[in-house]
């Protein structure tokens, strides 16, 4: 063994983060349940990218991690992105938010990168693609009602809701052992026209897509509308999704070590 090389450490996964105000100071955010589904469902590091939008060079954060897990966020996509019209005057906005994940997503699937969208992050997959989405699904006649109901505890807002299905031969079912499962879907924005090169994976019982896969994609390149993260110990789903992701981390981590001799 080369004593002058570094031993390889845990793949770095990095979490495009959130911007709020806490009163009166604004912040990079990421929830710690994302945070703690990194370090402990896929036994990587976490690496909490502020949102800078056109201040990075995508390259270089790139060239510094081994995956990106787009999170979940209370700010809707601007529907400028997808060509639509603006929101509501009241509507919670976080356009720096959409300057970073939006041009990310493409980054990291030239790059290689693997990639997991969660809530919010499947819609930022879809839209950096070329998608488009519905604003307020439940005002669809025939469509379902995914928000959560205000004043649940936290424990019934993240219950498992409804069911989703999987098309017979389908990457997701085949990595998930199943073509029907549970999950504890919950959102107010849903997937309308997918953007090309993405799968349809799954359904919710509403024939919404709540499940994704970027098919030309080098790594692992899927995105859910589910929340993952909050059972990501316990629930099996989450836990194949977590493990399928860290896996192509790993593998990432451990051809960028062997290229620079360490991690960066």
């Amino acid at each position: 063994m080369d004593m002058n090389v570094a031993p390889q450490g845990p793949p770095v996964i990095g979490i495009p983060a959130s911007t709020t105000r806490i009163e009166i100071i604004d912040v990079h955010m990421a929830t710690r349940r994302y945070v703690e589904a990194v370090a402990k469902g896929c036994g990587a590091l976490p690496f909490i990218l502020p949102a800078l939008g056109d201040l990075y060079d995508m390259k270089a954060v790139l060239a510094r991690v081994d995956g990106l897990l787009f999170t979940g966020g209370r700010a809707n996509i601007d529907p400028i992105h997808y060509g639509e019209g603006p929101h509501p005057p009241d509507e919670i906005r976080d356009h720096d938010r959409d300057a970073t994940t939006l041009p990310l997503v493409r980054a990291a699937l030239d790059a290689g990168v693997p990639i997991f969208g969660v809530c919010r992050g499947i819609q930022e997959i879809n839209v950096a693609l070329g998608g488009s989405l519905h604003y307020r699904v439940h005002e669809i006649e025939g469509m379902m009602d995914h928000r959560m109901t205000p004043g649940d505890p936290v424990e019934k807002i993240f219950r498992l809701r409804h069911h989703l299905d999987m098309p017979e031969g389908s990457a997701l079912a085949s990595l998930l052992g199943a073509r029907r499962v549970q999950v504890n879907s919950l959102h107010g924005q849903g997937i309308n026209k997918l953007a090309p090169g993405i799968s349809a994976e799954g359904r919710a019982p509403d024939g919404l897509v709540e499940a994704i896969r970027v098919t030309g994609a080098r790594s692992f390149a899927y995105g859910v509308q589910w929340h993952a993260e909050w059972a990501y110990d316990e629930d099996p789903v989450s836990r194949a999704l977590f493990g399928a992701f860290a896996g192509d981390a790993r593998d990432r981590a451990a051809r960028r070590h062997s290229r620079t001799g360490n991690l960066v």
